[in-house]
């Protein structure tokens, strides 16, 4: 059975697979590209990246709501656990665990984590799924562009989501460049768009990576689902 990917504009994807729903960095609430509500989206599973109130978002609410374990770092579980969240997992860089769905690795990602209370968040990740089937996706949530992208790239990345939007994260070119050092199969530019500060063209973007490279592009608007 094929995993199902929805964006839900920014970092925010829902995953579907095995039967469970996996959401990642769920910023609903003052996401103005969102086609969901905080109160209203599923997860069995939460992943958050970093503590940024745009990725750590409506963890808390959807987590108490829904029962959903969620996973992240040690630092912002201890966050989480503080605020009344009881079913926390904690990985670190490196690492990797198996879960009911597949497995899940967590990357570096050369970004900051301050929690919204300005306390410490720990070190930012991006998130390697392995689903069934041996289909690897690439979720590299807010990083900047490095070189060690080629080592995930070794992996056979089936495929890729990375941010374009600049300022924050990488911008279109280095974007590109990370295309070229993962080569993965299919990419889904995200993390753009959801501010005026981080406006893109994703489309000259797609046109661009399909020229100088072979992977094929997908441009989804909020909401829109895709197969692995």
């Amino acid at each position: 059975m094929a995993t199902k990917v929805t964006w839900y504009g920014h970092a925010c994807f829902l995953f579907e697979t095995r039967g469970f729903r996996i959401l990642t960095d769920p910023f609903l609430t003052g996401n103005a590209l969102s086609p969901v509500r905080a109160d209203a989206v599923a997860a069995d599973y939460i992943l958050v990246s970093h503590g940024h109130g745009d990725h750590l978002g409506d963890t808390v609410a959807i987590a108490k709501r829904t029962g959903a374990l969620v996973i992240s770092n040690y630092e912002i579980q201890n966050c989480l656990v503080a605020n009344g969240v009881e079913n926390v997992h904690a990985q670190h860089i490196g690492g990797s665990h198996t879960y009911p769905w597949g497995r899940l690795k967590l990357t570096i990602a050369h970004h900051g984590s301050v929690l919204p209370d300005g306390s410490y968040g720990g070190n930012p990740v991006g998130f390697l799924f392995y689903f069934e089937d041996n289909r690897k996706v690439y979720h590299a949530c807010d990083t900047g562009l490095f070189y060690d992208m080629k080592l995930i790239g070794e992996e056979g990345i089936d495929l890729a989501l990375l941010p374009i939007g600049d300022n924050y994260t990488m911008g279109p070119e280095d974007a590109l460049r990370a295309v070229k050092l993962i080569q993965p199969a299919r990419v889904v530019p995200i993390h753009y768009n959801t501010f005026d500060l981080i406006q893109q063209d994703a489309h000259a973007w797609a046109r661009r990576v399909e020229s100088e490279t072979p992977t094929r592009v997908i441009v989804l608007q909020p909401g829109q689902t895709i197969e692995v």
